[in-house]
């Protein structure tokens, strides 16, 4: 039942089915109960915690994603893809260009409206939706397109996080962030204490358990983005613990946070209204995530493939790199994130963004699911003829 949770493809089906069935609730006879529900806030509020259901989901839920997410980011650096700047160069050239790309379709598109502080929406890529079309059409593909793939993902997340922490901060307290850093300096050092297999050590356990939410409340209160949290822990716990939460906690977020931040995000009323009224918000994004992705990611990887070949090591050919841009326009749960960011001012065109996301990363599904089955039958056609020829 583990190995199923894990696989890209559970993840990247129960992602596309909690989204399609927020938007049915939500505009079903449902969608009044459920909006109250959401706007809920909890008891917590002498705690400084006066959050709504959705924001727990968020702010607190994703953070767990995102705490997988830095774990993941760590160890691609330490001994993965990411490990050797030659190897690395082109992946990380080819998301600077789908971050790059992607965010001046939509300044352009939104150009002389109050909406252009939305260009970070399109610049993201899921990961685990992106991985889970590639395994559900690609059978038959050369590895390196997934390397290349989930090299660039990482990367592409790790951009992401900065510009939550960056552009999405508010109001920043000094005092608060300071509080933040020395309760991740306390969870540091319990990780190196620990040593998973060994008996005895739940004090530590919980310890750094207590220490993480401490410190995920000390970010909340700092101004910058709770899920920022998340990361910091991922990025300080030593490999060896940090592997064996990644494997622990991996399957509850494929099957439950993940999920659950998908039905919240998309449960929203679609506008009544004509396709020529809708803002310049959802053109832009619904453009970018595409095409603007696809076109960065080749731009930028094509050439850089160019600049950095070196005699001895292979490199994509130009079609598994506009293979790896269209899945890169599948732009989904950071895509939301991001949306929710930027226009939790305005409800419409919050609303208006995330059906925009939701048709963007679905135009680019569709359109990997093709490209990557072309790309597969072609591999597997010149595999069978490579070996019917050897027989001979």
């Amino acid at each position: 039942m583990q190995a199923l949770v894990r696989s890209p493809r559970f993840s990247a089906v129960a992602l596309l089915t909690a989204a399609v069935l927020g938007l049915v609730v939500a505009n079903s006879a449902l969608g009044p109960g459920l909006e109250r529900l959401l706007d809920a806030h909890s008891p917590w509020g002498a705690v400084g915690l006066d959050l709504s259901v959705s924001h727990w989901i968020s702010d607190g839920l994703l953070a767990v994603f995102f705490l997988l997410v830095a774990i993941e980011l760590k160890q691609e650096v330490v001994d993965g893809e990411l490990s050797n700047p030659k190897t690395a160069v082109i992946p990380a050239i080819a998301a600077v260009g789908g971050v790059l790309v992607p965010a001046v379709v939509f300044l352009v598109v939104t150009t002389g409206t109050p909406y252009q502080h939305g260009w970070p929406i399109p610049t993201a890529t899921d990961i685990a939706f992106a991985l889970g079309v590639l395994a559900m059409f690609g059978r038959g593909l050369p590895s390196t397109v997934r390397v290349f793939l989930l090299a660039l993902a990482v990367l592409d997340d790790l951009i992401a996080i900065v510009i939550i922490a960056v552009v999405f901060a508010h109001g920043t307290d000094l005092t608060a962030l300071g509080g933040a850093a020395v309760a991740l300096l306390v969870f540091a050092v319990l990780g190196r204490l620990l040593r998973p297999g060994r008996s005895g050590q739940g004090w530590i356990i919980a310890a750094m358990v207590l220490v993480g939410l401490v410190t995920w409340w000390l970010v909340y209160h700092s101004g910058v983005h709770a899920t920022i949290a998340g990361v910091a822990l991922g990025l300080v716990l030593p490999r060896r613990p940090g592997h064996t939460l990644h494997e622990r906690v991996e399957p509850w977020s494929n099957a439950i946070v993940l999920p659950v931040f998908a039905f919240a995000s998309a449960a929203v009323v679609i506008p009544s209204v004509g396709i020529g009224e809708l803002s310049p918000t959802f053109w832009a994004v619904v453009l970018a995530l595409p095409v603007g992705k696809v076109i960065g990611i080749t731009l930028f990887g094509s050439v850089a493939t160019r600049v950095f070949r070196a005699p001895g090591r292979s490199t994509l050919s130009f079609g598994s790199i506009v293979t790896v841009g269209v899945l890169g326009g599948i732009g989904f749960t950071v895509s939301l994130l991001m949306n929710e960011l930027a226009f939790a001012r305005n409800e419409e065109v919050l609303d208006e963004g995330v059906l925009a996301v939701l048709v963007g990363s679905g135009i680019a599904m569709v359109a990997s699911a093709v490209v990557v089955s072309l790309r597969a039958r072609r591999y597997r056609a010149r595999r069978e003829l490579s070996e019917a020829e050897a027989t001979e």
